[in-house]
């Protein structure tokens, strides 16, 4: 009677951490890499949370929605404009403008597709404005201004047919007319001074408080409307800093990034002083006048 074969397994082999010596540092990449994304990915989705956005949130899918939205309309503007800034927190450091450009327009243009849909997704009045503008250009001559200008252009009636110059220049009569009424706002100082020293004499005739108080809410107005421009202001020259890096060229870019580091010093001091002025003034507000505020009420 034949035998039959005795079949032995072969020895299972034990691979261990010495016979493949990178094995430890390529898990370490590999976790490093996966926080990375986790934390592009949060990045990403906060931005999207904030912005209105609430399609994909992958690379391929925002750059074929970009496409999609390059016909250049108004609202296809801010959704492009939307995707940008979402596609940014996802896009690894120093990849994005590579990004943009593969997609066909400048980094400087995606920079102002960028600011009018964070910009109007924080004002009620830019983004009304942006359903009666039907130039994508006008739009973004829109963007630039503050709220109390872009308040007296939703009532102009042909703003929807306005062009980008004619707008600018509806935009410029209208600043003309706020500084006219600040330059009168400021002549009430007399009667501002007036008034503090009838108070102070207690002064207590029957009198129609409003009315006499109201130089000094429009004074109070008009220094809103000075912070706000400012701060309007300051953001500007910072956007226009970079979009004239863009077109600078290599050899130059040391010197002009070594220029940047003292006008970023002029803007730090300017922010201080302005954080520390709002501050105190926001402490003794809430400490005194903050008292009769509606929310207090």
């Amino acid at each position: 009677m034949a035998r039959t074969a005795t079949k032995i397994a072969p020895a299972a082999e034990v691979v261990t951490d010495a016979d493949l010596p990178g094995l430890p540092a390529a898990t370490v990449a590999a976790n490093q890499l996966a926080v990375m994304h986790s934390k592009q990915e949060a990045a990403a989705q906060a931005i999207a949370t904030e912005i209105g956005y609430e399609g994909s949130l992958t690379i391929g899918a925002l750059e074929d929605e970009i496409r999609f939205y390059q016909r250049r309309t108004v609202e296809s503007l801010l959704e492009l404009g939307k995707r940008l800034l979402v596609l940014r927190e996802l896009t690894p450091h120093g990849e994005f403008e590579k990004r943009v450009e593969f997609l066909g327009f400048s980094y400087r243009s995606a920079a102002r597709f960028m600011q009018a849909a964070a910009k109007t997704a924080k004002s009620a009045n830019l983004a009304l404005l942006s359903t009666q503008v039907k130039s994508a250009s006008a739009f973004l001559e829109l963007v630039t201004h503050d709220d109390d200008v872009l308040e007296n252009l939703k009532d102009i009636d042909d703003i929807d047919r306005m062009s980008a110059g004619e707008l600018r220049n509806a935009i410029r009569s209208l600043q003309g007319d706020l500084e006219a009424k600040d330059a009168v706002l400021d002549k009430t100082q007399k009667k501002l001074t007036n008034l503090q020293v009838q108070l102070k004499k207690k002064v207590v005739a029957d009198t129609d408080w409003p009315d006499a108080l109201e130089p000094v809410s429009d004074q109070v107005a008009a220094a809103g409307r000075k912070i706000a421009q400012a701060i309007s202001e300051l953001e500007t020259c910072r956007i226009t800093l970079f979009e004239v890096a863009q077109d600078i060229p290599e050899e130059q870019r040391p010197k002009y990034e070594a220029a940047l580091a003292h006008i970023a010093e002029v803007y730090e001091q300017a922010l201080s002083r302005a954080e520390a002025g709002l501050t105190k003034e926001r402490t003794t507000f809430d400490k005194s006048l903050g008292a009769y505020a509606p929310e207090a009420a």
